[in-house]
């Protein structure tokens, strides 16, 4: 996409799978923060890791694993939610400690028996040795996810609010629900070689908590929050490349700094304040 315009192909792979990464995982977090279910983010990226561990363990193709556990995971919240009579937060929290358990486990096995790579990359994202198919794969999601917002904009906007009234309106609640765990499973599996599972979740919560700081509305949160990740995570790969800084931790470092400073900033700060 951008190769008529960067002549370093490492540089402009980076550059793309930052920008889809960042718009996708953007989007999926205003959902979720208005949802008060940021803990989907942190168990999806931690399940994600998990899949990629007995990928790893198995010695078959990292990605591949990484993506189905992760569907494995969305497909259990709800029906465990159901069955066990717990609320989502619980479930999600349960999940996320199957998740780490796994991990980690196979993990330092793999340590002690001595075999498979470092799992550094899974951690932090190496967006230095990408292949061309992982960055279609991920621009794929991308459009995937605006594609959703659209279709269902109606329906995810009352999800927002409140999941019970769009029962009682007869919406869809489930399905609507169900199409987004998978998503945000998709989103976080792809973005796992990119942005790491320790990181992908400041993507899916702080570009939205920087929107919510000067929006007044969900529409413009949906504007707002992919085009904050879009620029943040664009002057990151530009400063790590120039500065030969890791590039992903950057871009966090530079997301939280500029949350730190929208609530400073924020338009919602100083109405309250003159309310008080």
């Amino acid at each position: 996409m951008f190769e008529p315009l960067i002549s370093n192909n490492v540089v402009c792979h980076a550059l793309e799978a930052m920008i889809f990464a960042s718009v996708a995982c953007s989007i999926l977090g205003v959902i979720i923060s208005r949802m008060s279910l940021s803990s989907i983010g942190f168990t999806m990226s931690h399940a994600a890791f998990a899949g990629a561990a007995i990928g790893m363990f198995l010695e078959t193709n990292v990605q591949i694993a990484a993506t189905l556990f992760s569907m494995g995971v969305a497909a259990l919240i709800g029906p465990v939610s159901d069955k066990a009579k717990m609320a989502a937060d619980a479930t999600l929290g349960v999940l996320f400690a199957m998740s780490m358990a796994v991990a980690i486990f196979l993990i330092s096995y793999m340590e002690y028996l001595g075999k498979g790579s470092s799992p550094g990359s899974l951690l932090y994202g190496d967006v230095i040795s990408l292949y061309r198919e992982e960055i279609y794969a991920m621009a794929a999601i991308c459009l995937l996810t605006i594609a959703f917002v659209l279709a269902f904009y109606k329906e995810i906007s009352v999800l927002m609010f409140n999941m019970k009234i769009a029962q009682a309106a007869g919406i869809r609640v489930k399905l609507v629900y169900y199409v987004l765990l998978f998503i945000i499973a998709l989103s976080v599996a792809l973005s796992l070689n990119i942005v790491g599972g320790l990181l992908i979740f400041v993507l899916l919560v702080t570009p939205a908590s920087i929107a919510g700081q000067f929006c007044f509305s969900v529409k413009s949160m949906f504007i707002v929050a992919p085009l904050v990740a879009l620029i943040v995570s664009g002057a990151g790969v530009w400063a790590g490349f120039w500065f030969t800084l890791p590039v992903v931790p950057l871009v966090a470092l530079l997301l939280t700094g500029v949350f730190a400073l929208s609530v400073m900033l924020s338009q919602k700060r100083r109405i309250n304040k003159k309310m008080l």
